[in-house]
C-alpha cells in the first residue's frame, strides 16, 4: 500500500478511522527526507495492515507546527489515536520494521493506564 498525503482536510479523519497511522513529516528540499522516502515507501507494502501518510512541512505548517517539528525527516506513529512513537531522523529499513512490530505488540490497555497514571500526577502537582 502505498502512502497518502495527509492534510489538515483528512488528518482527523485518518487518525481517528484507522489502528495504527505512521507520518512521515518531510519537506522536498530535504536531503535525508529524500533517502527516507523510499524506505518509507517500501516498507508500506510489507504492512497492509498500517496506514502510511506523509506530512509536507512546507505546505501543511499548521499540521507540522501543532505537533512542533523541529526536524525532519520525522517519523510520529499513532496507534488508537494515541501517539506511541516520535523520533527525527531517517531510519533504515531494518529499523522502521522493528519500530513497527514494536507498535504491534503494544499493551494499549497498559499505555492508557500510564497515560491516565500520567495526568493524574499532573493535576496532582499542579
Amino acid at each position: 500500500m502505498a502512502s497518502i498525503e495527509l492534510t489538515q482536510d483528512n488528518f482527523d479523519e485518518i487518525i481517528t478511522n484507522n489502528e495504527i497511522v505512521l507520518i512521515d513529516f518531510w519537506a522536498t528540499w530535504c536531503g535525508p527526507c529524500q533517502t527516507f522516502g523510499p524506505i518509507f515507501e517500501e516498507t508500506s507494502e510489507k504492512y497492509p495492515d498500517a496506514i502510511f501518510a506523509k506530512v509536507n512541512t512546507e505546505d501543511q505548517q499548521e499540521i507540522a507546527g501543532h505537533f512542533q517539528i523541529r526536524s525532519i525527516p520525522t517519523l510520529m506513529i499513532f496507534r488508537e489515536q494515541i501517539i506511541v512513537f516520535s523520533q527525527a531522523g531517517a531510519l533504515p529499513a531494518s529499523g522502521l520494521e522493528q519500530v513497527i512490530d514494536k507498535v504491534k505488540d503494544l499493551d494499549m490497555a497498559d499505555v492508557r493506564k500510564q497515560i491516565e497514571s500520567q495526568m493524574a500526577d499532573q493535576q496532582q502537582e499542579g
